[in-house]
């Protein structure tokens, strides 16, 4: 019996070798057998292509093995951290092949066999398949790498169980985007919306119905971010309510679970007590933090005051169906100190802001649902404002009058990140060499020619350097030779989310449909303003019906309509004796292209049979209709 098994294991060691799997063959002796990992995939872009596997069912796995087939043989070419289950080879260069496989090791070092080896080319993509591939390596980080109980977002790459609000926020909508572009289908995104509504109604602390910065994503209790920031942060929550309403839009479909999402996110909106967060009943401002142990005292608490990133939070604040505040914190709390700038830099003007504009994030956070597009303030039109702001920041780096390293007209902006000494808010008043891809990138939606050619050059000429399995990573400055390792949510959201409303305004749709806002930023005194767009989509001139596609189908159709102005949507089926089945969407819809899916349902959820159906849709005082026909 032991020459049987000692004959076994000298012929599977021989079959190894002959594989090619290693080139340091420990031991053929292995005191325990590992899975060979599974679901393993290779993916070809540009200039890198993306190896994937699926999880080894062993709990005691502690990484991943890489190979790479060089002549004949496969060579080890990195190693995989057991929680990212993906892998990066920046080969450089459209038109290159390589093959590749994967094997896992445990905390004994003992390693499994080869996967089956898997093969992808580069190849040169188009601008738009170049846009796919950033969003989807940027959605891997709110998805992949969410925490595992709360399906919030951790504030960076090994964060472990401190998620952070805002970024959970911008995660929010990444799910939004996900879905939109395919990454993941609806369903996905509704289950794990579902885990994180009911993590933030059951679990999560709240202060007056405010979050805190950080949370431990499984427990629910706050971290503290500083010593006596330990309880509710008005930013953070506005970010967090930012893309929850987003998200109440989106999830427009009468089904029982997203009645559910829409129902959750009011009750949680509605919980904030902005009101509270004024401090003292006679003021018009609001402040950032309140703590449970030492009230609005602490030293770490200031007002809110712009200009900065929070204009969110009072356009929230004043649009609050429950615990709001009046119009004239707008204009008494959030711009009347120091708010309009009206000087030129680089020879363009700068309607608000401190001077040069201050880190690009200011252009960002408050705007990733907030559509500024056609609209002003007594200050700004803000889409220009942020446009001004973006070409200030790249004008500033193509002088480059401190003659940093990699400064260019393809290499630009300067916004709050990781840097060689710790963190900071980079400006170009606040200038330590330091470029954060996120600073121009997120700036696509006013700059996009210009955000554009930066993100090619960035991924093409500085390649493994800045990018990994999330995308970019934070920052580098060539002129110190530092390159950072990490991803930080508060960065990774907003390229996302801007490129998102770059191409289809996906996220801005959604937001302004709800129908707090507008009222809101009648009451602040913004008015109506046509000047300074381009390069952005139109929209609709009339209410129009595209028809459904499927059609005929089998599960599931998709109806697209267009609709000129925000308005309630009423879409109903009928069957061809005119009896009706199914009422789809009785509710406030964006304007622009819109998509609703019907299952095949009626409304008491019994699939209904085959033939055809007629839907109408009612909107804007008109009434449109078609037929489909579903086949089973």
């Amino acid at each position: 019996m032991k020459t049987k098994i000692f004959l076994f294991v000298i012929i599977m060691a021989s079959a190894r070798i002959c594989f090619g799997q290693h080139s340091e063959v420990k031991s053929v002796l292995s005191t325990k057998v590992i899975s060979v990992p599974t679901g393993v995939t290779a993916t070809g872009y540009d200039s890198h292509i993306d190896i994937t596997w699926d999880a080894n069912p062993e709990s005691n796995i502690i990484g991943y093995n890489i190979y790479k087939l060089q002549d004949t043989t496969y060579k080890k070419i990195a190693i995989a951290a057991p929680d990212i289950l993906i892998y990066d080879d920046f080969v450089g260069a459209p038109g290159d092949t390589a093959t590749y496989a994967i094997s896992a090791f445990d905390s004994n070092y003992n390693e499994s066999g080869l996967s089956s080896p898997v093969t992808a080319h580069t190849y040169a993509m188009s601008d738009s398949a170049m846009l796919t591939m950033l969003e989807k390596a940027t959605f891997r980080y709110f998805w992949d790498y969410a925490h595992p109980v709360s399906g919030l977002t951790r504030e960076r790459l090994g964060s472990g169980e401190t998620v952070t609000f805002g970024g959970s926020g911008f995660g929010v909508m990444a799910i939004l985007v996900g879905i939109e572009r395919g990454f993941i289908t609806r369903d996905q995104g509704v289950q794990r919306m579902m885990k994180i509504l009911d993590f933030l109604s059951t679990k999560a602390q709240r202060f007056h119905g405010a979050f805190p910065h950080w949370m431990n994503g499984t427990t629910g209790v706050v971290i503290p971010f500083s010593p006596q920031d330990d309880g509710g942060d008005l930013v953070e929550t506005g970010f967090m309510m930012e893309g929850l309403l987003t998200a109440r839009q989106f999830f427009n479909q009468s089904t029982a679970n997203e009645d559910s999402i829409r129902s959750m996110i009011t009750n949680l909106w509605q919980a904030v007590d902005w009101n509270w967060y004024r401090g003292d009943p006679s003021s018009y401002a609001l402040y950032w933090h309140w703590s449970p142990t030492y009230g609005f005292n602490g030293n770490t608490n200031f007002l809110i005051r712009g200009y900065n990133e929070a204009m969110i939070i009072y356009l929230l604040a004043i649009a609050s169906p429950t615990h709001g505040v009046s119009k004239y914190f707008y204009s008494i709390g959030w711009s009347g100190y120091f708010y309009a700038n009206g000087k030129s830099f680089y020879g363009i003007p700068l309607y608000v802001g401190p001077d040069y504009g201050g880190p690009l994030f200011f252009a960002h956070y408050s705007f990733l649902g907030f559509d500024p597009r056609n609209i002003k303030d007594k200050f700004a039109d803000y889409f220009i404002n942020n446009k001004n702001q973006t070409l200030i920041n790249r004008a500033y780096c193509i002088a480059n009058p401190n003659h940093f390293a990699g400064y260019d007209s393809v290499t630009w902006g300067l916004t709050a990140s990781d840097d060689p000494s710790g963190y900071d808010a980079h400006s170009p008043t606040n200038d330590d060499g330091t470029i954060t891809p996120t600073a121009a990138i997120s700036s696509m939606p006013y700059t996009p020619e210009e955000s554009i050619a930066a993100f090619k050059n960035l991924y093409t000429k500085y390649g493994s350097e800045i990018w990994g399995p999330f995308g970019f990573k934070d920052a580098f400055n060539v002129s110190q030779n530092w390159y950072a390792s990490s991803y930080l949510a508060i960065d990774e959201g907003p390229i996302i989310d801007m490129v998102e409303n770059y191409r289809s305004q996906l996220l801005w749709k959604n937001f302004m449909a709800n129908p707090e806002i507008q009222p809101a930023l009648d009451s602040i005194g913004f008015v109506p303003d046509n000047t300074g767009i381009k390069n952005m989509q139109t929209l609709p001139k009339e209410f129009a019906l595209e028809g459904n596609y499927p059609n005929p189908f089998n599960p599931s159709t998709e109806i697209k309509f267009l609709l000129p102005q925000s308005s309630n949507v009423e879409i109903n089926i009928y069957n061809i004796l005119g009896e009706k089945v199914r009422t789809l969407v009785d509710r406030i819809l964006p304007a622009g292209e819109n998509k609703v899916q019907w299952n095949g349902k009626n409304d008491v959820g019994e699939y209904v049979s085959s033939g055809v159906y007629i839907y109408t849709l009612k909107a804007l005082r008109k009434e449109l209709s078609s037929k489909m026909l579903l086949i089973k």
